[in-house]
Protein backbone atom coordinates (compact mmCIF):
# COMPACT_ATOMS: atom_id res chain seq x y z
CA UNK A 1 0.00 0.00 0.00
CA UNK A 2 1.16 3.49 -0.79
CA UNK A 3 2.31 5.50 2.10
CA UNK A 4 1.47 9.00 3.10
CA UNK A 5 3.36 11.15 5.89
CA UNK A 6 1.59 12.23 9.27
CA UNK A 7 0.88 15.70 8.33
CA UNK A 8 -1.26 14.08 5.12
CA UNK A 9 -3.31 12.07 7.17
CA UNK A 10 -3.96 14.44 9.49
CA UNK A 11 -4.68 17.09 6.73
CA UNK A 12 -6.83 14.64 5.21
CA UNK A 13 -9.15 13.84 8.59
CA UNK A 14 -9.47 17.69 9.00
CA UNK A 15 -10.85 18.19 5.07
CA UNK A 16 -12.42 14.77 5.53
CA UNK A 17 -13.43 13.27 9.06
CA UNK A 18 -16.35 11.27 8.83
CA UNK A 19 -17.84 9.22 12.07
CA UNK A 20 -19.11 5.73 11.53
CA UNK A 21 -22.43 4.79 11.83
CA UNK A 22 -23.56 3.42 15.33
CA UNK A 23 -25.87 4.87 18.49
CA UNK A 24 -22.52 4.68 21.26
CA UNK A 25 -20.28 7.77 22.00
CA UNK A 26 -17.66 7.67 18.33
CA UNK A 27 -14.26 10.47 17.62
CA UNK A 28 -12.27 10.00 15.26
CA UNK A 29 -8.82 11.56 13.97
CA UNK A 30 -5.07 11.74 15.41
CA UNK A 31 -3.05 11.54 18.12
CA UNK A 32 0.02 11.51 20.23
CA UNK A 33 -0.61 8.55 22.03
CA UNK A 34 2.31 9.90 24.93
CA UNK A 35 5.45 10.18 25.32
CA UNK A 36 7.67 10.16 28.76
CA UNK A 37 10.36 12.79 29.64
CA UNK A 38 13.21 11.72 32.12
CA UNK A 39 12.04 14.69 34.14
CA UNK A 40 9.24 11.96 34.98
CA UNK A 41 7.07 14.32 33.17
CA UNK A 42 4.50 12.57 30.76
CA UNK A 43 2.92 14.37 27.80
CA UNK A 44 0.14 13.18 25.58
CA UNK A 45 -2.04 15.17 22.51
CA UNK A 46 -5.53 14.11 21.36
CA UNK A 47 -7.05 15.78 18.35
CA UNK A 48 -10.28 14.73 17.51
CA UNK A 49 -12.41 16.75 13.86
CA UNK A 50 -15.43 14.58 13.96
CA UNK A 51 -17.47 13.72 17.29
CA UNK A 52 -20.61 12.36 18.37
CA UNK A 53 -20.96 14.38 21.69
CA UNK A 54 -20.06 17.75 20.74
CA UNK A 55 -17.63 19.87 18.59
CA UNK A 56 -14.43 18.75 17.16
CA UNK A 57 -11.45 19.47 19.73
CA UNK A 58 -7.98 19.18 20.46
CA UNK A 59 -6.42 17.97 23.53
CA UNK A 60 -2.87 17.83 25.70
CA UNK A 61 -2.64 15.37 28.74
CA UNK A 62 0.31 16.86 31.16
CA UNK A 63 1.57 14.57 33.81
CA UNK A 64 3.63 16.42 36.52
CA UNK A 65 5.76 14.34 39.03
CA UNK A 66 4.09 16.26 41.96
CA UNK A 67 0.90 17.36 41.16
CA UNK A 68 -0.94 13.99 39.08
CA UNK A 69 -2.65 14.91 35.89
CA UNK A 70 -4.09 17.54 33.88
CA UNK A 71 -6.42 17.94 30.99
CA UNK A 72 -5.56 20.96 28.66
CA UNK A 73 -8.79 21.02 25.83
CA UNK A 74 -10.19 23.34 23.65
CA UNK A 75 -13.82 22.25 24.25
CA UNK A 76 -15.34 21.87 27.62
CA UNK A 77 -14.44 19.04 29.88
CA UNK A 78 -17.85 16.84 29.88
CA UNK A 79 -17.57 17.39 25.55
CA UNK A 80 -13.92 16.18 25.28
CA UNK A 81 -11.51 13.67 26.98
CA UNK A 82 -12.88 14.78 30.80
CA UNK A 83 -15.72 13.02 30.09
CA UNK A 84 -14.10 9.77 29.71
CA UNK A 85 -10.79 10.29 31.95
CA UNK A 86 -11.43 12.92 34.64
CA UNK A 87 -12.16 10.78 37.79
CA UNK A 88 -8.42 9.65 37.20
CA UNK A 89 -7.07 13.70 36.71
CA UNK A 90 -5.88 16.69 39.11
CA UNK A 91 -7.27 19.19 37.33
CA UNK A 92 -8.94 19.80 33.70
CA UNK A 93 -8.43 23.14 31.83
CA UNK A 94 -11.04 25.34 29.36
CA UNK A 95 -7.98 26.91 27.33
CA UNK A 96 -6.42 27.28 23.51
CA UNK A 97 -4.69 24.27 22.17
CA UNK A 98 -2.50 24.56 19.56
CA UNK A 99 -1.28 21.57 16.77
CA UNK A 100 0.89 22.88 13.65
CA UNK A 101 3.15 21.01 10.76
CA UNK A 102 6.19 22.17 10.41
CA UNK A 103 6.77 19.47 7.54
CA UNK A 104 5.50 16.19 6.74
CA UNK A 105 6.86 14.73 10.02
CA UNK A 106 7.67 17.11 12.36
CA UNK A 107 4.82 18.78 14.62
CA UNK A 108 4.42 21.23 16.80
CA UNK A 109 1.52 21.23 19.79
CA UNK A 110 1.17 24.17 22.80
CA UNK A 111 -0.71 25.34 25.24
CA UNK A 112 0.04 28.91 25.97
CA UNK A 113 1.98 29.97 28.69
CA UNK A 114 2.35 25.87 29.84
CA UNK A 115 3.70 23.79 27.06
CA UNK A 116 5.51 23.86 24.01
CA UNK A 117 6.08 20.22 22.24
CA UNK A 118 8.09 19.91 19.36
CA UNK A 119 7.89 16.40 17.74
CA UNK A 120 9.61 14.63 14.89
CA UNK A 121 8.22 11.14 13.52
CA UNK A 122 9.30 8.44 11.38
CA UNK A 123 8.47 5.18 10.00
CA UNK A 124 10.33 1.88 10.84
CA UNK A 125 9.30 -1.63 9.57
CA UNK A 126 7.28 -2.63 12.74
CA UNK A 127 4.94 0.39 11.92
CA UNK A 128 5.30 -0.03 8.32
CA UNK A 129 3.84 -3.84 9.38
CA UNK A 130 1.22 -2.71 11.52
CA UNK A 131 0.08 -0.49 9.54
CA UNK A 132 -0.16 -2.70 6.58
CA UNK A 133 -1.74 -5.43 8.78
CA UNK A 134 -4.83 -2.67 10.48
CA UNK A 135 -5.52 -1.92 6.79
CA UNK A 136 -6.24 -6.24 5.81
CA UNK A 137 -8.60 -6.84 8.76
CA UNK A 138 -12.19 -6.86 8.29
CA UNK A 139 -14.01 -4.25 9.86
CA UNK A 140 -15.78 -5.96 12.36
CA UNK A 141 -13.15 -7.35 13.84
CA UNK A 142 -12.19 -4.20 15.20
CA UNK A 143 -15.93 -4.32 17.58
CA UNK A 144 -14.65 -7.26 19.02
CA UNK A 145 -13.14 -7.50 22.98
CA UNK A 146 -10.89 -10.58 22.19
CA UNK A 147 -9.21 -9.44 18.65
CA UNK A 148 -8.55 -6.34 20.78
CA UNK A 149 -7.08 -7.88 23.37
CA UNK A 150 -4.75 -9.80 21.97
CA UNK A 151 -3.84 -6.86 19.24
CA UNK A 152 -2.84 -4.62 22.43
CA UNK A 153 -0.65 -7.80 23.73
CA UNK A 154 1.02 -8.01 20.30
CA UNK A 155 1.57 -4.19 19.75
CA UNK A 156 2.85 -3.09 23.05
CA UNK A 157 6.27 -5.35 22.71
CA UNK A 158 6.07 -5.19 19.04
CA UNK A 159 6.79 -1.78 19.46
CA UNK A 160 8.75 -1.96 22.34
CA UNK A 161 6.07 0.48 24.07
CA UNK A 162 5.49 -1.60 27.11
CA UNK A 163 1.61 -2.68 28.03
CA UNK A 164 -0.74 -1.38 25.40
CA UNK A 165 -4.43 -2.34 25.36
CA UNK A 166 -7.20 -1.16 22.94
CA UNK A 167 -10.13 -2.30 24.68
CA UNK A 168 -10.89 -1.75 28.42
CA UNK A 169 -13.11 0.58 30.93
CA UNK A 170 -11.92 4.30 31.40
CA UNK A 171 -11.33 6.06 35.26
CA UNK A 172 -14.88 7.16 34.84
CA UNK A 173 -16.65 3.71 34.17
CA UNK A 174 -16.89 3.85 30.42
CA UNK A 175 -15.70 0.73 28.13
CA UNK A 176 -13.79 1.98 25.25
CA UNK A 177 -12.54 0.35 22.04
CA UNK A 178 -9.43 2.06 19.93
CA UNK A 179 -9.36 1.56 15.99
CA UNK A 180 -5.52 2.84 14.97
CA UNK A 181 -5.17 2.35 11.41
CA UNK A 182 -1.65 4.10 11.00
CA UNK A 183 1.69 4.32 13.44
CA UNK A 184 4.63 6.10 13.39
CA UNK A 185 7.48 6.53 15.94
CA UNK A 186 8.65 9.47 17.25
CA UNK A 187 12.22 9.65 16.39
CA UNK A 188 12.93 13.42 18.28
CA UNK A 189 11.25 15.22 20.67
CA UNK A 190 11.70 18.24 23.00
CA UNK A 191 9.15 19.71 25.24
CA UNK A 192 8.96 22.95 27.73
CA UNK A 193 7.28 22.27 30.44
CA UNK A 194 6.01 25.76 32.89
CA UNK A 195 8.87 27.35 31.71
CA UNK A 196 11.39 24.57 32.14
CA UNK A 197 13.02 21.67 29.54
CA UNK A 198 10.93 18.29 30.42
CA UNK A 199 14.58 16.59 29.04
CA UNK A 200 15.22 13.75 26.48
CA UNK A 201 12.58 11.07 25.97
CA UNK A 202 12.70 8.31 28.69
CA UNK A 203 10.81 5.20 29.76
CA UNK A 204 8.90 6.13 33.17
CA UNK A 205 10.14 3.94 35.83
CA UNK A 206 6.92 2.56 36.17
CA UNK A 207 4.57 2.72 33.53
CA UNK A 208 1.36 4.97 33.50
CA UNK A 209 -2.40 4.10 32.71
CA UNK A 210 -5.58 5.74 33.65
CA UNK A 211 -7.59 2.69 34.45
CA UNK A 212 -7.54 -0.14 31.68
CA UNK A 213 -5.66 2.70 29.43
CA UNK A 214 -1.85 2.20 29.25
CA UNK A 215 -0.24 4.55 27.84
CA UNK A 216 3.28 4.01 25.93
CA UNK A 217 6.93 4.15 27.14
CA UNK A 218 7.89 5.49 23.88
CA UNK A 219 6.37 7.85 21.33
CA UNK A 220 3.91 6.82 18.97
CA UNK A 221 1.65 8.77 16.66
CA UNK A 222 -1.66 7.34 15.47
CA UNK A 223 -3.96 8.24 12.32
CA UNK A 224 -7.31 7.27 10.92
CA UNK A 225 -8.26 6.82 14.45
CA UNK A 226 -11.46 5.95 15.76
CA UNK A 227 -12.42 5.60 19.74
CA UNK A 228 -15.66 4.13 20.51
CA UNK A 229 -17.27 4.23 23.67
CA UNK A 230 -19.74 1.50 23.98
CA UNK A 231 -20.82 2.37 27.20
CA UNK A 232 -22.47 5.69 28.55
CA UNK A 233 -20.56 7.23 31.31
CA UNK A 234 -22.78 7.19 34.91
CA UNK A 235 -24.26 10.54 35.61
CA UNK A 236 -21.49 11.47 38.69
CA UNK A 237 -18.64 10.66 37.30
CA UNK A 238 -19.06 12.81 34.11
CA UNK A 239 -20.62 15.55 36.36
CA UNK A 240 -17.20 15.05 38.30
CA UNK A 241 -15.24 16.01 35.26
CA UNK A 242 -17.22 18.69 34.95
CA UNK A 243 -16.79 20.28 38.20
CA UNK A 244 -12.94 20.02 37.76
CA UNK A 245 -13.21 22.13 35.11
CA UNK A 246 -11.43 25.51 35.09
CA UNK A 247 -10.00 28.60 32.31
CA UNK A 248 -6.37 29.04 31.88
Amino acid sequence: MTRISPRAHAELAERNAALPPGDDERFIGYALMGLPFASGHYLAFRRFPASSVGPAYAAVWLFRPQDGWTIYADAPPFLSCARYFGAAVSATHLTEVTARWEGPFKLTVGVPGVVRWDLEFKETRTTATLTTLAHLMPGGWWRWPTVLAAMGRFMGPALQAGKLRLAGTTPNGQTFQARPLCVWQVKTSQATIDGGSAGMPHPLPKQAHLADFWLPQRGLFVADMTVRFPSTAPPAETHRAGVQAGRR
